[in-house]
């Protein structure tokens, strides 16, 4: 959102209102009040051959860790600054420009069956790197691994213990706040199901991606999962064998942020910028604002 942007009447906490939006647009999020009402799948493939030798190149010049996660991040990160509107979302049948890019990413404490899954959110802005993300994603890492207890669970542990009438009563309340943009910045800023896309890396786990749903509640309007890395072997030009490697990823997406073809263009650009993850080192040239 511009510097110079004063907030209106309409506006939320986290993003300012559409104002321009078509009044088709607007019938269909009575149409489809719901996120579950409005879901688009997408499935493809990326060869990752380039991506994962850049990844040892910076690996042996120091960064440590740095992985598909970082890349995918960063990625949508610069997809956003040129379609913006890929950090939309609906709700209370309005539709909204997010402030900032809100990335969240759930995290286990380690890799065993009891070990619990922590929700993390990271905010960016379109202008920012690779490199930014690798630090920013680096350090929320470390601080919820080295922290006893988060904001996210500190809420959580409030409720869970209530009877299950005065639970459902409170949810209810929260649902009713969201709706008309009534939600503290405070609570907002811990709560898993307010974002602009949740990440999660199957790839680590050793298989391919799933569909994720989208939750009705909050205001996540992308879900993307990843998986691991798989060899091919093809012909290149000359008629030699050689071995490539390849990611799937799905994406789960609100269709009601914007029309298919923008969708299209945006997720060509996103594969663009998969295959050669070194554009990412630098900030983009230009940083597109979403309509008024």
């Amino acid at each position: 959102m511009s510097a110079n942007y004063q907030r209106r009447r309409g506006d939320r906490e986290e993003g300012r209102l559409l104002r321009s939006i078509s009044g088709f647009d607007k019938f269909m999020y009575y149409v489809m009040p719901t996120r579950n009402d409005a879901l688009n799948y997408f499935s493809s493939s990326v060869e990752v051959t380039n991506a994962d030798n850049w990844l040892r190149s910076k690996r042996l010049e120091g960064f440590k860790g740095i992985g598909m996660l970082h890349i995918f991040i960063a990625s949508y990160i610069r997809v956003v600054s040129k379609y913006p509107a890929l950090n939309r979302f609906v709700i209370g049948h309005r539709i909204y420009a997010r402030n900032d890019i809100e990335v969240v990413m759930l995290v286990k404490q380690s890799l065993e069956l009891d070990s619990p899954e922590e929700p993390i959110k990271v905010h960016f802005s379109p202008a920012e790197t690779i490199y930014d993300v690798y630090n920013k994603v680096n350090d929320a890492i470390l601080e919820i691994k080295s922290a006893e207890n988060t904001g996210t669970e500190d809420f959580a542990d409030v409720l869970k213990n209530l009877p299950r009438p005065i639970m459902k009563l409170a949810v209810n309340f929260l649902r009713f706040c969201d709706y008309f943009g009534w939600c503290r910045k405070s609570w907002l800023d811990v709560s898993p199901f307010h974002g602009s896309i949740i990440f999660t890396d199957l790839g680590s786990l050793g298989i391919d991606p799933v569909y994720h749903h989208i939750y009705n509640f909050g205001t996540l309007s992308i879900f993307l999962a990843f998986g691991h890395k798989k060899r091919k072997y093809e012909l290149n030009r000359k008629g030699e064998i050689i071995q490539k490697k390849y990611i799937n990823f799905r994406v789960t997406l609100d269709d009601r942020v914007t029309d298919g073809f923008y969708c299209a263009s945006a997720f060509r650009y996103w594969q663009q910028l998969l295959l050669h993850p070194e554009l990412l080192e630098v900030p983009p040239e230009i940083v597109n604002e979403d309509i008024e």
